[in-house]
């Protein structure tokens, strides 16, 4: 497996220090336990659990209980025994024995749709921990970008004041003072451009980490990287949670034709219930008769069968758009597939592309030195102009910025090409050892054997962090 070198990505971002920085794992870690994406997925996550106790519940008994109260207002001359009131209640139970196969295969829909969405929560993730490192990536090539504006503004401030110098004793014309205030202005101007950048970077890091970055360490180096794009391929069709997920949605689809399929089948239950009547002594009677009973019990007990004969239609055009469902169930893990292949390929090319970039920038910067330092010891004797140290230092800057944007892009291609193989989670990256990782199989175990109608959770509490109180960040470097 090939690394990336520490000092490949960590040269060239390297800033003053304050006693107090964050590093790459800190970033990772503050996103996992508080970003509002992750914490609102492993909640859909638990709606989803809850689907298989919803689902079972069609296939186990129920019991309906009712009482009726009731005033006779008006009754009928030909009665005799007629109450003026009455107290009743009733319970029954009901037993489904057979549904032709849709509870079981519902049943399996919702297993198998959570562990899609076990496999939807890993990529989530996944896309998170991307965006962390793009974001955290971002900060510490604009810091770098700024601290090389403000280097060249300083350097060009220094040349015009030389230029000047030189002007005034008759050694260089007006021209060569305004060739210098012009790049001078133009260095400014892009000094303003590079924090703004530099703010819009750590607002975005904000936005995802729930804190402001303070002094990013350069990241380590990425493990596991694959030695082809053959083997980056292979990984990530084994490992990639969207097509993980995608599969499992199409396996979901092919109970559900099962479940469509039920409803013409037979259905047989069993039931059982019983009354209680109360007339409260209204109840009357013939004259001379004796007393009549105020209280009425009955209780019955059955097997229920239901045959469907005709139902318009009804089952045959769930059933086929179940198929058609599942059609597109399938269609969909191909397409996730090609996305998923293509991407691993692109972020494979970038990565490689990067590195060789990398290489070439850090020649063109030491050439852009030599020719600097050359171009000015021949100033000094009358050979070169003031333009051409202006348009050497201009060569050197771009040189410069070429390489630590180099450097970010090496490394986010380098995260990306590992989330397409489906190895940045948290239990890949080995996040700090306090931190505890949420477990999506835990809350499913918790509630799908649960059938108590009164028992809930308690009420929902945001979990992650607000940012509203975070200061509106700056493009000053500490230390600079």
């Amino acid at each position: 497996m090939r690394f990336i070198a520490p000092g490949l990505i960590g040269a060239g971002f390297a800033i003053a220090s304050p006693a107090q920085a964050d590093t790459l794992e800190d970033a990772l870690v503050a996103a996992y336990e508080t970003n509002p994406t992750l914490q609102a997925a492993r909640a859909d996550l638990r709606a989803t659990d809850e689907n298989v106790p919803i689902q079972r519940s069609s296939g186990l008994p129920s019991v309906n209980g009712s009482s009726q109260y009731t005033e006779f207002l008006k009754q009928s001359s030909a009665s005799f025994t007629a109450p003026d009131r009455s107290v009743s209640g009733n319970v029954d139970l009901s037993v489904p024995l057979y549904s032709g196969g849709a509870v079981k295969n519902s049943i399996r829909a919702a297993k198998t749709r959570v562990v899609a969405g076990r496999a939807d929560l890993r990529a989530t993730e996944s896309s998170v921990f991307n965006q962390v490192v793009a974001a955290y990536m971002d900060v510490v090539l604009n810091e770098a970008l700024v601290s090389l504006s403000r280097n060249n503004v300083d350097v060009l401030t220094v040349n015009l004041q030389a230029t000047s110098d030189r002007f005034e004793i008759g050694d260089l014309t007006r021209t060569d003072v305004a060739q210098s205030e012009s790049r001078l202005a133009i260095a400014r101007g892009n000094l303003e451009s590079a924090e703004a950048n530099l703010i819009n970077a750590r607002e975005t890091y904000i936005q995802l980490v729930g804190k402001a970055p303070v002094d990013l360490q350069p990241p380590p180096p990425l493990p596991n990287l694959p030695e082809d794009v053959q083997t980056a391929v292979a990984v990530a069709l084994e490992n990639n949670p969207d097509i993980a997920g995608a599969q499992e949605r199409a396996k979901a689809a092919g109970y559900d034709i099962d479940v469509a399929g039920a409803g013409r089948a037979p259905k047989i239950s069993a039931f059982a219930g019983g009354n209680y009547t109360n007339y409260l002594d209204t109840l009357g009677g013939v004259v001379g008769a004796g007393s009549i009973a105020q209280a009425q019990t009955s209780a019955q007990a059955g097997i229920q069968l239901s045959i469907p004969i005709f139902q318009g239609g009804l089952p045959a055009a769930q059933q086929r758009q179940a198929q058609a469902r599942a059609s597109q169930a399938l269609e969909q893990t191909i397409a996730t597939e090609r996305q998923v292949i293509a991407q691993t390929r692109a972020s494979y090319a970038s990565w490689r592309a990067a590195n060789q970039i990398i290489q070439s920038n850090l020649s063109a910067v030491s050439t852009a030195e030599l020719s600097l330092e050359g171009v000015k010891a021949e100033n000094s004797v009358g050979n070169r102009t003031i333009l051409d140290i202006l348009n050497a230092q201009q060569e050197l800057l771009s040189a410069q910025i070429d390489l630590v944007t180099a450097r970010r892009n090496a490394y986010v291609a380098g995260f990306s090409l590992l989330a397409a193989m489906g190895q940045v989670e948290a239990r890949d990256l080995g996040l700090g050892e306090d931190t505890t990782l949420y477990d999506p199989v835990a809350n499913y175990k918790r509630v799908r054997h649960r059938i108590w109608d009164w028992d809930r959770d308690p009420d929902p509490a945001a979990q992650s962090t607000r940012t509203v109180d975070i200061p509106a960040q700056g493009g000053d470097i500490p230390g600079d």
